[in-house]
C-alpha cells in the first residue's frame, strides 16, 4: 500500500535535490579552480603549443675583448633552414632548390621534405646571409629560415687555449667560452605563428615575436700585442728546438693579471679540428694551469727567499761546492760535477749551485720549509679563473727525510704547475701575495705582505745578477732584466726518470730592481741537441723582452750599455780546463754535460756569433 503524499516528504526531496545541486556546483567550482588557477599556466602553454608553431631565435653571445679594447671573439648572424612537410606543395621543387643552393644531397633533402608526421625538420644549420637571401627569394611554401648566431675569432689561432671555442649550438666548450659561459650566453627568443590541427600556418592570423637577449661582454686582462709577441717566440721554439710543446706567460706583478698566456702547438679557433678528438683535447689544454712538473732550478728563487726571510743567509754568506753533497748516506751531485769551489750567495745563485740550495733547505728544516711553501701557495690551487687547474704535489711532511728536503731545495722531488710557480715568484719579487686572473681590472690588488722589503730587494738583486753576469744591463742591452733558468728531468707515468727527456725553463723579471712584469718560458722535451734552460729557454725569453720593450716604448735604463759580440771558438778535443779558460776570456758562460775531462761536443758549433754573457754547452 502506497504511503500518502505529504508536504513533509516533498520538502525532503527538495532538500536532497538542493544538496545534490550544491555538491555538483562545488565540484565544478573546484575543477575550474584547478584548471584555471592551479594548472592554468601549464594548460595555456600546452594550448599555445597546439595552436602555434615556433622557431627559436638564438641569442648572440657576448663579445670578448682584450684590455686595449681589441676584439678577440665576436658573434655574427647565421640562419638555420627548416621545412614543415605539411605545408610543402611540391616536395620535388623544394628539394631541388634547397639541394642546389645549399650544395647538399637531393635525396636526403627530399626524404626530409616528405616527412609530414613531424611539425618541422632541420635541413641545414648556420648558413650565411647571402645564401639565406637566395632561399628567401624562392618563395618556397613550407620552407622557413630562423636566425641563429655563430662565433668568429678575428685573430684565428691567437690565445687558442685561453679563449676556447663553442659547440655548434653556441655553448662554451673550453677556455673562457666555457668558464664564463653563463655570463657570455644570452636568453634565446622565439618567433610564433598560429597553425591549424595539421600544423599548417593559418593565413591572416597573429604572429608573435619574442626577441633574444644578448649575452654580456667580457674584457680580459691579456694584451693581444703581448700575446702575439709571446706566441711568436713559442712558435720559434717549436721549430728551432724541435720541442714536444712550448708554453709561456707574462704576468703583471702587482695585480696578478695575466697579460699573455699560451701553449704551442695550437689550432685556428675558426677551424676547430672536431674530427680528431685526441688532438683537440691535447691542444685545448692550458698546460700552464692543468699540468704539473718538476721545476728544477727556477724553484731556487723560493728556497733562497725563505732562507733570507728567516735570517739563515745573507749576501756575505759563503758556500763551498766540491760538486756534490752526501746526505743520509746518499751522494747528490751539483750540475757542475767538478764543483764551483768557494762562492758567495750572489755567486752561488748566479752559478745555480745545487750544493748551496741543499744547504739552505737543510738550514730551514722540514717544518719551516713547508711553512714557506704553504705561504707561497704550493700544494693548493691559485684560484685563477681557468678550468682544470691542478693543485700540484708535495710529499707528505711526516715522510720527508733530509735527503728529500735537500733535493727539494733545488727544485727536485716536488711537483707544481707553472701558474703556481709564477704566482709564488711574482709574490716574492713584489712582496705581496697575488691571485692570478684573466679578467681585466684597473684596480691594483692590496695583497697580504708575505716577505719583508729587505728580502724582496735581495731576491731581486740575485735575479738581476744571474742574468747579467758580464755587467749591468747586458742580458737585454740597456735594460735592467732579472731572471733564472731551470732544467729538470721528466718522469714516466709509471714512475722513474724518463731518460733523455727534459723540461727547460726561464723566469724573467723587469725592471729587476722593482719588477712590474714577470715572464715564464717552458720548453717540453727539446730535441735539437741542447736541453739546458740557459741555452734552450733563456734566449727566447730575451727575444720576448726585446720585442716587449719596443711595443711598450720602454726607454733604456742605460743607453750607453753595450754588449760585445764574440765568435764561438772550436773547443772539441781540448781539455775541459783549457776550454773553460778560453770561454772565460771571451766572457761566455757555460754548462757542462758529462763528467769527463775532454770536450767531445759543443753547442753552438764553432764560428757561431754570440753576445758576451751567452751560455754555451760543453759535452765531455
Amino acid at each position: 500500500m502506497n504511503k500518502p503524499f505529504t508536504l513533509f516528504s516533498f520538502r525532503k526531496r527538495i532538500v536532497a535535490l538542493f544538496i545534490a545541486i550544491s555538491f555538483l556546483f562545488c565540484a565544478l567550482a573546484i575543477r575550474l579552480f584547478v584548471l584555471q588557477i592551479v594548472n592554468g599556466e601549464n594548460l595555456m602553454l600546452k594550448a599555445t603549443d597546439q595552436w602555434t608553431r615556433d622557431l627559436k631565435i638564438v641569442a648572440p653571445r657576448g663579445a670578448i675583448y682584450d684590455r686595449t679594447g681589441a676584439s678577440l671573439a665576436v658573434s655574427y648572424t647565421t640562419y638555420n633552414v627548416f621545412v614543415r612537410g605539411r605545408e610543402v606543395k611540391s616536395a620535388t621543387t623544394v628539394a631541388t632548390h634547397l639541394s642546389n643552393i645549399l650544395n647538399i644531397d637531393f635525396d636526403d633533402v627530399y626524404n626530409k621534405v616528405q616527412r609530414k608526421n613531424v611539425s618541422e625538420v632541420l635541413i641545414k644549420l648556420g648558413i650565411d646571409s647571402d645564401t639565406a637571401e637566395k632561399i628567401y627569394h624562392q618563395n618556397l611554401p613550407g620552407v622557413y629560415l630562423a636566425e641563429s648566431v655563430a662565433r668568429y675569432y678575428p685573430n684565428g689561432n691567437l690565445a687558442t687555449q685561453l679563449l676556447g671555442f663553442t659547440s655548434i649550438d653556441n655553448v662554451g666548450q673550453t677556455g673562457v667560452e666555457a668558464y664564463y659561459n653563463d655570463v657570455l650566453s644570452g636568453t634565446d627568443g622565439y618567433s610564433y605563428v598560429q597553425s591549424d590541427l595539421q600544423g599548417k600556418e593559418i593565413g591572416g592570423t597573429l604572429r608573435y615575436y619574442v626577441p633574444a637577449e644578448n649575452g654580456e661582454d667580457l674584457t680580459l686582462s691579456i694584451d693581444s700585442k703581448m700575446q702575439a709577441i709571446l706566441e711568436n717566440a713559442l712558435s720559434l721554439i717549436m721549430t728551432e728546438q724541435k720541442a714536444k710543446n712550448a708554453s709561456g706567460m707574462i704576468l703583471e706583478v702587482d695585480s696578478g693579471q695575466v697579460l699573455a698566456i699560451s701553449s704551442k702547438p695550437s689550432f685556428n679557433l675558426n677551424d676547430v679540428p672536431r674530427d680528431d678528438l685526441e688532438t683537440l683535447f691535447e691542444r685545448s689544454k692550458m698546460k700552464l694551469v692543468t699540468d704539473i712538473y718538476e721545476p728544477g732550478s727556477t724553484f731556487k728563487i723560493l728556497t733562497v727567499a725563505a732562507a733570507l726571510e728567516e735570517g739563515l743567509t745573507n749576501l756575505d754568506d759563503t758556500f763551498y761546492c766540491p760538486g756534490y753533497r752526501i746526505i743520509d748516506g746518499v751522494k747528490i751531485k751539483c750540475w757542475k760535477t767538478i764543483g764551483h769551489g768557494n762562492q758567495t750567495l750572489l755567486e752561488a745563485f748566479g752559478n745555480s749551485c745545487n750544493c748551496c740550495f741543499m744547504d739552505l733547505a737543510l738550514r730551514l728544516g722540514v717544518d719551516k720549509f713547508y711553512q714557506y711553501m704553504q705561504k707561497f701557495g704550493l700544494g693548493s690551487k691559485t684560484g685563477i679563473d681557468i678550468s682544470g687547474e691542478a693543485s700540484g704535489m708535495l710529499m707528505q711532511k711526516s715522510h720527508v727525510k733530509n735527503v728529500d728536503l735537500a733535493r727539494m731545495g733545488f727544485g727536485h722531488a716536488i711537483a707544481l704547475t707553472p701558474i703556481q710557480l709564477m704566482t709564488a715568484v711574482a709574490s716574492i719579487v713584489g712582496g705581496q701575495k697575488i691571485t692570478p686572473t684573466i679578467l681585466y681590472s684597473n684596480l691594483q690588488t692590496s695583497g697580504q705582505v708575505i716577505l719583508s722589503k729587505s728580502t724582496t730587494q735581495i731576491v731581486n738583486q740575485l735575479l738581476e745578477y744571474a742574468e747579467n753576469k758580464t755587467g749591468k744591463y747586458t742580458f737585454v742591452e740597456g735594460y735592467n732584466v732579472g731572471g733564472k733558468t731551470g732544467t729538470a728531468q721528466k718522469y714516466k707515468e709509471t714512475g722513474g726518470i724518463d731518460q733523455g727527456k727534459y723540461i727547460s725553463s726561464f723566469i724573467g723579471t723587469y725592471p729587476a730592481d722593482n719588477p712590474k712584469y714577470a715572464l715564464f718560458i717552458m720548453v717540453d722535451e727539446p730535441s735539437a741537441g741542447a736541453y739546458y734552460g740557459s741555452v734552450v729557454a733563456a734566449p727566447y725569453g730575451k727575444l720576448v723582452f726585446q720585442q716587449l720593450f719596443d711595443y711598450l716604448g720602454e726607454e733604456k735604463q742605460d743607453p750607453s750599455a753595450k754588449v760585445e759580440i764574440v765568435e764561438m771558438p772550436d773547443l772539441v778535443g781540448k781539455s775541459l780546463a783549457d776550454a773553460i779558460i778560453e770561454l772565460k776570456k771571451l766572457k761566455l758562460d757555460y754548462e757542462i754535460d758529462g763528467e769527463g775531462g775532454v770536450v767531445l761536443e759543443q753547442l753552438p758549433p764553432p764560428q757561431t756569433v754570440l753576445q758576451e754573457g751567452s751560455t754555451v754547452v760543453l759535452i765531455t
